[in-house]
């Protein structure tokens, strides 16, 4: 999740998300970072394996990553670019068992001397590294390693990522547009007494040395930042969900002191499963299970290990950021993050910049939860309210190739406008069916802003170009001016990109008007006064009448 602001009073609040300030000048650290280079580009990873060993003491980890590999294009350089943060060092390399001492260090990279003799299919880079990763101050809102203490006093770790990146911690592709295609395996070492939890599932647990090494293991596709140790005094239950593909197994992680009111918080993710699957489709990892596990900060979309901190209390925090009542109906983070399993996980977007794929529609998932149980009239009270969190700072698409998101209005200036254009396509199964269509068409696939926006113009059969271009690429929002003409009323659109003329619905009618930038007169013999013109209010426009 990444930057929310919310306005609450004079406070600003930014949560499930770590900024990665809005820069206005950017480096060539940024560019490595944020582009499929040439050092990055012949090669796509086809599996992590991860070791990782922390002290907490010392607040140091020690580890291997192993990178499986295909080379699917020609080399243009001998160098293979590895992201790894300092203060964070690779001690060894090899490739296809062989040492490597040909590396150095470039800021936050590591360029390898790899040749020219790597094969088409197969290739192992292994990847030894230790040092003292960045430590989070304020997780999850700026990033790194979390070394806690549980209520007991006892030692808490894990991770949080997301914005930062995955490289904060482990040498790794730090690329969003290459997940290892056939997953990954994640050995967790700790003390014999406390619990290494990861995503997927758990397929060995070893003891030796006073220590234990547990596996966990993801078959299907998964972005860097959400690879996660948890690792606490944790106990373990489970349920199942039998969901559009059969049965989900679920699996629940949280401090052993926090048992009995998990077992209760924890009920809602049933009734988020059969809300979201409804909505979007199946839910995307069936052979990974759903697991929600309790972590040392607020929450986190860690695939098929949501990280949850929400204090087994409904609303944010025991707030409704919305305002409206209904966000208090219902537990924010076990909504919120695990609709990123559908948009941000299963559908992930390939630049930084298109952040909003990942958190308009997971916004609008809370509104959709909400209707699932408590009604549409309810829901559209819900994404109306979240509008007072909107800043129309800078646009919220940000800028490519230098890991630089847009705007925390990705959240809610982004659900609403996804509530606008189902105003505007006014088919709720239509809409419904779109955004299925969306997790079925992009299935583990990385994405472009492009093809979301492509196939959304095609599925609805409307021009949505001006649309997105207004709603994502300005800070500009719709006005409707409206003026009286005599008996007549007239209107036209202002604030507005070249070519936007959405029609709007008139408020409890079918009476629709079709505005552009010049003015028009409204031809219904029961509309006289401009005063009464009220426009749906489920659009995100403003209206603005000229006396």
């Amino acid at each position: 999740m990444k930057k929310l602001v919310l306005l609450l009073g004079l406070i600003s609040i930014t949560t499930n998300a770590q900024v990665l300030n809005n820069k206005q000048e950017f480096t060539r650290q940024d560019s490595l970072r944020g582009t499929n280079n040439e050092f990055r580009n012949w090669w796509d990873v086809k599996k992590y394996k991860v070791s990782v060993e922390p002290d907490y003491q010392s607040k140091s980890i020690k580890g291997k990553t192993t990178i499986t590999f295909d080379k699917i294009a020609p080399q243009q350089s001998d160098l293979l670019q590895i992201d790894l943060q300092d203060p964070m060092m690779v001690s060894a390399v090899k490739l296809n068992g062989k040492k490597i001492s040909d590396f150095k260090r470039d800021g936050n990279v590591y360029f390898i001397n790899v040749g020219k003799n790597i094969k088409n299919t197969s290739n192992q880079l292994e990847l030894e590294y230790n040092g003292n990763p960045r430590v989070a101050v304020r997780a999850p809102w700026d990033g790194g390693w979390i070394f806690a203490k549980d209520e007991k006093g006892r030692d808490w770790m894990s991770v949080a990522v997301q914005g930062l990146g995955a490289s904060a911690w482990f040498p790794n592709k730090d690329y969003l547009g290459d997940e290892p295609d056939n997953g990954m395996e994640l050995e967790i070492i700790t003390p014999k007494d406390l619990v290494g939890v990861g995503n997927g599932r758990l397929v060995s647990k070893k003891e030796k040395n006073g220590k234990t090494t547990s596996t966990w293991k993801v078959v299907n596709p998964i972005n860097n930042y959400n690879i996660i140790p948890y690792i606490g005094h944790y106990v373990n239950f489970k349920d199942t969900f039998e969901g559009e593909k059969g049965k989900l197994d679920l699996d629940y992680y949280v401090l052993d002191y926090n048992i009995d009111k998990a077992k209760l918080q924890f009920e809602q993710a049933k009734l988020m499963l059969k809300s979201f699957e409804y909505w979007f489709g199946p839910y995307a990892f069936y052979e990974d299970s759903f697991k929600i596990v309790e972590a040392p900060h607020l929450g986190m979309e860690h695939q098929s290990g949501i990280a949850y901190g929400n204090k087994f209390e409904n609303g944010y925090l025991g707030r409704d950021l919305s305002g409206s009542g209904w966000g208090l109906k219902w537990d924010f983070i076990i909504v919120h993050e695990a609709g990123h399993e559908w948009f941000g996980n299963n559908i992930t977007e390939k630049d930084v910049a298109d952040m909003w794929i990942h958190e308009a529609f997971t916004a609008y998932s809370e509104t959709l939860f909400t209707e699932t149980y408590y009604g549409k009239d309810a829901a559209s009270e819900y994404v109306r309210g979240t509008r007072k969190a909107i800043q129309n700072d800078i646009p919220i698409i940000g800028v490519y190739g230098v890991n630089q998101e847009g705007s925390g209005d990705m959240y809610y200036k982004g659900a609403n406008m996804i509530h606008t254009l189902r105003t505007w396509m006014n088919n709720d199964e239509k809409f419904r069916q779109m955004l299925r269509g969306l997790n079925k068409e992009f299935y583990h696939q990385t994405v472009t802003t492009e093809q979301i926006e492509n196939y959304i113009a095609k599925f609805s059969g409307l021009n949505l170009n001006a649309f997105f271009n207004q709603y994502l690429r300005t800070v500009k929002i719709p006005t409707l001016e409206l003026k009286q003409n005599g008996n007549k009323v007239e209107y036209r659109y202002t604030n507005v990109v070249d070519g936007f003329a959405m029609p709007l619905r008139l408020k409890d009618s079918d009476v629709t008007i079709n505005p552009t930038t010049n003015w028009q007169t409204i031809n219904n013999s029961t509309i006289t006064k401009a005063i009464d013109v009220t426009i749906n209010p489920n659009y995100y426009i403003d209206t603005h009448i000229i006396y």
